[in-house]
Formats: structure tokens, sequence, C-alpha cells
């Protein structure tokens, strides 16, 4: 990371080598006009402006088996996507999940990614650890129902189980009045220029950004004591057992 003056003198990171990865669990397939791409649109310009890499998918695009395997042709599916797109969040330093609010949940698209994330989850790094470690995640969540909150909370819980790091305030959201009404993007909303939601966006993206860059800087997590290849060998840290140790 390297730091440049703003026009107003102040000190604007750069994040050139940073990769962030956005899937957006919509349930609607391009080019359907979607919501969440309308919040996924400020936060990927922010670390666009800032010199990190952004790629946005549409996982409802994607044919992207069901299942809790890495490959689910070897498990009796004929197609699956998610071997390529598993290979893109590897290859991210943050993974921010995108997506809509049904019935006060998550979306069944949202569900199903976390689920295959969860099927890679077992894999190791080069340092023995999870797959998932020294990589940082969040979310956004559009809706004009109550859940944003309860749909965060899946999400976030969900990608810290598995490995990823979780910066402070992690997710934004916008939500529009109770019942049938407009959505984030439509004319009237008030979304886009909804204060309390560009202030979230705004800060969960730059969050992500500053974590990133120092878990990449450090190396990644420390890997003294949760090395999955260490435990299973019998090398269990501060064992009472003199032969852990």
């Amino acid at each position: 990371m390297i730091d440049r003056s703003s026009d107003d003198g102040a000190t604007m990171p750069r994040f050139e080598g940073i990769r962030a990865l956005f899937i957006n669990a919509t349930l609607k397939r391009s080019p359907e006009p979607s919501h969440t791409d309308g919040l996924i649109r400020i936060s990927s310009q922010i670390m666009r402006d800032h010199g990190a890499e952004v790629e946005v998918v549409r996982a409802i695009d994607r044919d992207i088996a069901t299942g809790v395997w890495p490959d689910m042709t070897e498990h009796g599916w004929d197609v699956d996507e998610w071997p390529e797109l598993s290979r893109k969040v590897l290859a991210s330093d943050i993974l921010v999940l995108a997506g809509p609010i049904w019935l006060g949940d998550n979306s069944s698209v949202m569900k199903r990614v976390i689920e295959r994330l969860y099927g890679g989850s077992a894999q190791l790094n080069d340092a023995g650890q999870y797959a998932y470690y020294g990589r940082v995640a969040g979310c956004l969540i559009t809706g004009n129902e109550d859940g944003v909150k309860h749909c965060a909370m899946n999400v976030l819980y969900s990608l810290q189980h598995l490995g990823y790091t979780i910066p402070p305030q992690a997710d934004a959201g916008w939500i529009g009045e109770a019942g049938p009404g407009p959505g984030y993007l439509d004319p009237g909303s008030g979304g886009p220029e909804n204060d309390f939601t560009n202030r979230n966006t705004t800060f969960m993206t730059y969050n992500l950004l500053h974590l990133a860059a120092m878990l990449k800087g450090a190396g990644g997590v420390p890997a003294y004591g949760n090395r999955r290849s260490e435990w299973a060998a019998g090398c269990s840290p501060h064992q009472l057992n003199p032969e852990y140790r």
C-alpha cells in the first residue's frame, strides 16, 4: 500500500495489488437490472479509485450445482461452474457477498454460494491453515422489507467460520418501506441518496481495503496454533500431554 496526498492535503491510501471479488446473489439473470448491483457499484468504484483490482460476478448467471463438495460433477452433477468461480475466490484478497432479502432472509442463491464456499473450506493454504485464512470479507444487502441485519449476521458468521477475517463495520444495506414498494434503484426510492447507507457502504469498503492490505503485508494470519496440518499430525500446541509439545 502506497500513500499519496489528496487535493485537500489528506493522506489518500493506494491499494495496488489488492484484488476484490463481489458475488451478487440476486435472483435476476443478466441483463435484467439488479438493485443489489447499484450498491455494489458504490463499493467497487471506491476500490477501483484507490487502485484495487475488482471483479463482479452474478452467481445466477453461472451453472452452479447444489452441494457441499468442491466439484459436484464428481457427485452426480453433469455441469458445475463453481470450481472456476472458486479459483477466483482464492485469488482474491477481499470477498464481498451481496444480495437481496426475500421473506426476511437471504436469497436461495446466497445460500447456495455459502454452501459451495463451505465445500472448499477444508482445503489448506501453504502454511497448513484453512484455505480462506488471510483474506477479508464483508456483505451488502438490499430489500424493501426488514431483515438487513439478520441477513448480514448469517453471511458474516458463515464467512468467519470458514476462515475469513471480518473487519469492523463489515456490512451495509438499504431497505425501503415494509411491503411492496420501490427497490433501491427505482426512481424516487431515495436509496442512492440515503446518507446512512452511503456512509456504511463507504466505511465497509475502506475497512475491507485497510485490513486486506494489513494481512497481505503481514503474510496472512500468523500460523502458530491454527495449523490443521499440524493438529492432524498430533502436534497440538498447549496440550498437557508432553508428546504433543
